[in-house]
């Protein structure tokens, strides 16, 4: 399901923008915050169980875990992907520094 529901958004994503480095904003972005709930996760498990319960079920920690409930660690095509992930992050990282050089002429 929650495949499903990042899919989608990228999907969305893509098809409004058409743009590659709205794909990828987006999907740093997802995945960014999707680690951000993680770490929230970890953090109030001992003072609010609940949330952190909350959490747990319904959010994965980050974009490649849920590639992972998939796909096994061990696999080529989850290597293959993991470093389409790894590629898609030095794009944005590439994005994001050329903005900032615009940014500071």
């Amino acid at each position: 399901m929650d495949l499903f529901i990042i899919l989608i958004l990228l999907l969305i994503v893509i098809f409004y923008f058409r743009k590659f480095s709205s794909f990828v904003y987006a999907f740093a972005l997802i995945d960014i915050f999707l680690r951000m709930l993680n770490f929230i996760r970890i953090y109030t498990a001992k003072s609010v169980p609940e949330l952190s319960h909350l959490l747990y079920r319904y959010f994965p920690s980050d974009l490649l875990s849920v590639v992972a409930k998939y796909i096994s660690r061990n696999s080529i095509l989850f290597i293959i992907i993991a470093w389409g992930f790894l590629i898609l992050y030095m794009c944005f990282w590439f994005y994001n520094f050329k903005y900032f050089l615009k940014k500071g002429k």
